[in-house]
């Protein structure tokens, strides 16, 4: 066990207080968590990577969400996405705060091992960015228009990190660059960064830009090496971001588990978004070392949507970072699957149309989640499918994925 100080400890008093009156206005029925809807797996190991949208997973551990369900969430920190994946394939975790394009990945064996994975709900929208290096805005590259022009007017190769190359950081900073004519895959050299090493990579200049979740962006204005040029909910609003994810044979084994997480976790989410107060215990919680490991003041302004460029503009983003939002971000769309599946066949990584809504069904746990938040008087959308607009203007409602895929003028080959 980790030391924790007397401070420490007041403050987790004062969390599980508030855990219990929200416990206390929370119906549950008890029969759940007995007889034959016992949870299979008491304990449950759940990876994350230290970020800002972990919060749910962490707090569903810190507060006692999970205890109320018959289950102990074991909160794992990782080291890199690779990391987590290989573990969950081979049973080293049972389930994962994961990045939506790597459940989807891993089902299809694209960049790594071949296996069936379920997503279990949806665990936050928005919140990530796209960073450029200061000496790339002092050379008047600021957004994506002005580093379009300077990329055209003075040619060299130029570097962009993602986290992970199926998942959702990769996915936003294509479609960013594309929306403003470059080509990511002719036009720059895209490397693989694990998150908590994005700003250290920057500062001693090894890429102009990366794609990455919070604090990591904010981190790099404190640390005077980067600006924010974009966020992610400027390339999607309310885009679906990290899930709960597990392989499809941990769901067939432990379906009461699996329900008994998704339970917790959505309470812990709806902790979370229920006011200043809640949002403001999330950020001291997980700025400590054994989570995120970074100050409080890098996590505390961006949930709240309070923005900076690193330039002098400041904004209030009401499109920021959500966990529960009345239960509208939870739901695990068959829509939003199918978006990452189109554009891993726009940038080449799938070479042929897959069977785009088959995979959905197979992967996206709507029933189970459906039968959570059930209990939990949470709502549930009335389709499976949702309808977005992007930042180019196009529309997507997961009604033709192939037409979509095959739309963009900006892509691989």
């Amino acid at each position: 066990m980790r030391h924790v100080d007397s401070g420490l400890s007041r403050r987790e008093l004062l969390m599980s207080a508030a855990a219990a009156t929200t416990a206390a206005a929370t119906p549950f029925s008890g029969a759940w968590a007995q007889g034959s809807d016992k949870p299979e797996k008491e304990e449950v190991k759940i990876g994350f990577i230290p970020l800002t949208d972990c919060a749910s997973v962490v707090m569903a551990s810190v507060l006692g969400f999970d205890k109320k369900y018959g289950i102990k969430i074991i909160p794992t920190k990782e080291a890199s996405w690779a990391g987590v994946r290989d573990k969950l394939v081979n049973g080293d975790l049972d389930m994962a705060h994961v990045l939506y394009g790597l459940v989807y990945g891993v089902h299809l064996g694209v960049g790594g091992p071949k296996k069936d994975m379920a997503v279990l709900m949806t665990l936050n929208r928005n919140g990530q960015g796209l960073s450029l290096s200061k000496k790339l805005a002092d050379a008047g590259a600021v957004d994506g228009a002005s580093l379009a022009k300077l990329m055209a007017k003075e040619k060299r190769e130029y570097t962009f990190a993602q986290t992970f190359p199926t998942g959702t950081h990769a996915m936003w900073l294509y479609y960013w660059l594309a929306s403003y004519g470059v080509n990511p895959m002719k036009d720059a050299k895209v490397i693989t960064v694990p998150p908590p090493q994005m700003v250290a990579n920057m500062r001693v200049g090894n890429m102009d830009g990366f794609s990455v979740g919070e604090p990591w962006n904010h981190r790099a204005i404190i640390d005077g090496i980067g600006i924010t040029a974009a966020t992610s909910q400027d390339v999607w609003p309310d885009h679906p971001e990290k899930v709960l994810g597990a392989t499809g044979e941990f769901v067939k084994k432990y379906p009461n588990t699996a329900r008994a997480v998704i339970m917790a976790v959505l309470e812990a989410s709806r902790w979370i978004d229920s006011g200043l107060i809640n949002k403001n215990k999330m950020a001291e919680t997980i700025a400590e070392k054994s989570y995120v490991n970074t100050s409080v003041d890098a996590i505390n302004q961006r949930i709240l949507g309070r923005y900076q460029n690193g330039l002098g503009k400041t904004w209030d983003d009401p499109k920021h970072m959500k966990f529960f939002d009345d239960g509208a971000v939870n739901f695990p769309y068959l829509s939003d699957g199918m978006w990452f599946l189109t554009q891993h066949k726009r940038w080449g990584l799938l070479k042929s149309h897959p069977d785009y809504l088959g995979v959905a069904k197979a992967i996206n746990q709507t029933e189970l989640y459906k039968q959570a938040a059930a209990q939990l008087k949470v709502s549930v959308p009335k389709s499976d499918l949702r309808t977005s607009k992007l930042i180019d203007g196009t529309v997507w409602d997961g009604k033709d994925p192939a037409k979509y895929a095959d739309s963009f003028k900006v892509r691989a080959g």
